[in-house]
């Protein structure tokens, strides 16, 4: 049986993404599952209350700059570790890999610093409806979580290193160690767990996750030793891609930062609401996109390698169809049945029938956005492949343009409500720019060809 699958899904290009997205699909059910009964606990315990706000705002900095400076590792280094192994050796490409990890090692700690001397200044402009004693507890837990963006930056570059490898299955699976992290130390804290129970959780999950990819990073022979000397073609190339994507996702990140500040002008419970608004429409296009992005991007920058464009453009066709078949029954379907679906996964203990009413009413608009980011989704990884990352960086400049300006006129009318539908909204514009980028620079990619 095993060999059949085997054989089945080595025949075409497509049918091996359909497999590495089954396989890191599967898996991130069980991160996702992990991650969801993680928040109906948080929830029990602390609804919507001044302690979550605090943490979450708290915890946004060292998320966020993880997001934006480890995100874009894999986008950057995958496609320039498949170059080197493929068109010079694969001692070659072990020895970029330590070259990229000592550099990287060495501008995470520098962040790190960064963030500990700047928090106390951008903090209390994040959250500027936090009284005193609610401010002073964001602060003592944001010096706390500074380590999270380390130990972030860590896991990001083991996991882009075992998906270059097309080793998918202990990727997508390490990152369960968060929330189970996190719900063993609410279960080791007792019936009244305070708010830094998330936060050691948070931490020890982290560690554990670094600790897995990196057994999984070095049983393929990648060196675990940083090493540096100097500017090598390498290492050139691999910059010239990565600074424009950590550029594109610092706007893209922005967006977020700017939804969750946004939030916290309307009033005790905001982000809070917002954040609950968001999770099982994050958790749907998490599960998708995580699968489609993680399993694409190689066989990409495969295809691009060997200037396959007509396969570039048959698996765009085939994934392109089989979006809008998956996704366009799960927007309905979240629209439709919000009020119940939020009243079952959240309704008890701190969390109320009206936090429900709220928070429903901002997940059905927030679930607007799935068909567009999974579009876009496919679209980044592409130019990303094609190394047009300067491309995604001007998208993003236009996006968080568009996203405050909806924010503000939207939330005035709609409340928190407001920037869920705006957020939809900066999809559907992403979706199109990003597809009008893919289809002129594959374009000329041929034009180029055939002039040959």
């Amino acid at each position: 049986m095993i060999g059949r699958w085997q054989a089945w899904y080595q025949r075409t290009v497509n049918r091996r993404i359909f497999a590495a997205m089954l396989t890191v699909g599967v898996l991130s059910v069980a991160v996702r599952a992990a991650g969801f009964f993680k928040e109906l606990v948080v929830a029990r315990q602390f609804g919507t209350g001044d302690p979550l706000d605090a943490f979450l705002i708290a915890f946004l900095l060292p998320s966020f700059t993880a997001n934006v400076i480890a995100g874009a590792l894999s986008p950057a280094f995958i496609p320039a570790y498949v170059q080197v192994r493929r068109t010079e050796s694969e001692p070659a490409a072990q020895v970029f890999f330590s070259e990229v990890l000592g550099a990287c090692l060495a501008a995470f700690l520098a962040v790190t610093v960064l963030l500990a001397a700047g928090g106390r200044f951008l903090l209390p402009l994040l959250a500027s409806s936090f009284g005193p004693a609610k401010m002073d507890l964001t602060l003592s837990l944001f010096l706390r979580l500074l380590p999270a963006f380390l130990l972030s930056g860590l896991a990001f570059l083991g996991t882009a290193a075992l998906n270059a490898r097309q080793r998918f299955g202990l990727a997508a699976l390490a990152p369960i160690l968060v929330p189970l992290g996190i719900l063993a130390a609410l279960l080791a804290a007792g019936r009244s767990p305070g708010v830094q129970a998330i936060v050691a959780g948070t931490l020890g999950g982290l560690v554990l996750q670094v600790f897995a990819v990196a057994w999984g990073a070095r049983r393929l022979g990648f060196p675990l030793r940083p090493r540096f000397r100097g500017w090598t073609p390498g290492l050139r190339q691999f910059a010239l891609q990565y600074l424009p994507m950590v550029a594109g996702l610092l706007l893209t990140g922005g967006a977020d930062l700017v939804d969750q500040s946004m939030a916290a002008m309307l009033g005790p419970g905001s982000v809070a609401t917002l954040s609950y608004g968001s999770r099982i429409v994050s958790a749907t296009v998490g599960l998708a996109s995580t699968a489609l992005s993680t399993a694409v991007l190689p066989h990409f920058a495969d295809m691009v390698s060997r200037a396959d464009w007509t396969g570039l453009r048959h698996t765009l066709r085939t994934y392109t169809r089989l979006i809008l078949a998956f996704t366009v029954p799960v927007v309905l379907g979240l629209g439709l049945l919000s009020g119940p679906i939020v009243r079952l996964v959240f309704e008890r203990g701190a969390f109320t029938a009206r936090d429900t009413l709220a928070v429903a009413r901002v997940q059905s608009l927030f679930a607007l956005q799935i068909p567009f980011y999974a579009f876009g989704i496919l679209g980044v990884r592409l130019l990303s492949a094609l190394g047009r990352n300067q491309t995604l960086m001007w998208i993003s400049l236009v996006n968080l343009a568009v996203n405050v300006a909806g924010n503000y006129l939207l939330m005035r009318r709609l409340g928190v409500a407001g920037i869920a539908l705006s957020t939809s909204m900066v999809y559907l514009l992403s979706a199109g720019l990003i597809g009008l980028a893919v289809v002129r620079e594959i374009g000329r990619r041929e034009a180029a060809a055939r002039s040959l």
